[in-house]
């Protein structure tokens, strides 16, 4: 019997290797396809010519200068929203928690709205192609990035003041999330038409404000915090047989709630802040992940960033070529394709016990 059951958990544990490295080799794939994709033609060859370094000066400057950098944003963006959805859950042991649950999106769209009408940053013009453009996007990215921090902080003193348990910090995020989201209402209706314009425009998530410099930030923050979350993924799962099993452990379970909780909020406002607000990824992905390999947090934590990413860069691809030379915001493919997802996996999940984990 003994025997039988290690032989079945080494099967169970190359299934969640085969997967992590399937998805691996799927990104890769994804990666090379988005780049050919697009607007302007480019076939294999071209991009062979790029690495050697013999391209064209308008291949060259269309793939390392537009491409690439939104490519590289939709993965670190993906890895880290999905990431964060996967910690947040796992943490709350709620599966309908995710950074959006906790009103960062709403403050970072708040954050914004402030930058463009009191900061000043709305004094957009409308271009070419009757958009709105931000004539100070750092501004707009700084405020937003700001304003999301302080909803974390928010929402920390509250856990802090009444216990950092789960229901109690799910409540203060929706407290929080309804409250910008009245605060971007009142920003909206005492803004003119341009500051409206470029309001509206900015919350729609899209990965072309992604730049190298933008990168470079995202990197310096999202890499290490993922190896915290790995090196953690222990305590996490101890937190899933509840409180005082973990604290027979060794698992302090406040102060491991809430520092993953400030890491996670972290990067998401980050991606928020960068690149409007991306809907649903935190929270689809992980359910798809668990679905496949379960719940295992030694596992889940790693395979969700992989998938997280596939699902974006995914996500962005279609939204570049599905009505090319037009590119869609990315934030509307992922609503789209989020929405019926996610209600698809309730469905499947209502009487079978998969959303009592």
């Amino acid at each position: 019997m003994p025997e039988k059951i290690l032989i079945k958990y080494k099967n169970y544990t190359s299934k969640r290797w085969y997967f992590i490295i399937g998805t691996c080799l799927a990104l890769i794939l994804m990666a090379h396809i988005s780049v050919l994709s697009g607007a302007i033609n480019i076939n294999l060859n071209n991009l062979i010519h790029v690495w050697t370094g013999k391209a064209d000066g308008t291949i060259w400057q269309v793939i390392l200068k537009i491409r690439l950098p939104r490519i590289l944003g939709a993965i670190v963006s993906g890895l880290a929203l999905s990431i964060s959805g996967a910690v947040i859950q796992s943490l709350l042991r709620n599966p309908l928690a995710s950074p959006f649950t906790l009103g960062i999106s709403g403050a970072s769209a708040f954050g914004a709205a402030f930058a463009i009408v009191i900061l000043g940053a709305g004094t957009s013009y409308a271009g070419s192609n009757d958009i709105a453009n931000i004539t100070n996007p750092y501004l707009v990215t700084g405020s937003a990035f700001i304003w999301s921090l302080a909803s974390v902080f928010v929402i920390l003193m509250l856990s802090k003041y009444r216990g950092a348990t789960p229901e109690i910090i799910i409540l203060s995020g929706i407290i929080i999330s309804s409250l910008f989201g009245a605060g971007i209402s009142a920003m909206q209706y005492f803004s003119d038409n341009v500051q409206l314009a470029s309001i509206v425009f900015w919350t729609f998530g899209d990965l072309g404000r992604a730049s190298w410099n933008n990168l470079l930030i995202q990197v310096i923050v999202i890499i290490p915090a993922i190896l915290y979350f790995f090196r953690k993924s222990w305590s996490y799962k101890s937190l899933q047989a509840g409180d005082e099993y973990a604290k027979s452990l060794g698992v302090n379970p406040v102060k491991t709630r809430l520092i993953g909780m400030v890491i996670a909020s972290l990067i998401t406002a980050i991606v928020v802040s960068f690149y409007g607000i991306i809907a649903f990824v935190g929270l689809v992905v992980p359910h798809i992940v668990r679905r496949i390999i379960g719940g295992d947090e030694l596992f889940l934590i790693p395979a969700s960033a992989l998938f997280g990413s596939i699902f974006l860069l995914l996500s962005d691809t279609l939204a570049r070529v599905i009505i090319s030379p037009v590119v869609l915001p990315v934030g509307i493919l992922t609503s789209f394709l989020g929405a019926p997802l996610f209600l698809f996996l309730l469905i499947k999940g209502i009487g079978k016990g998969y959303w009592k984990q």
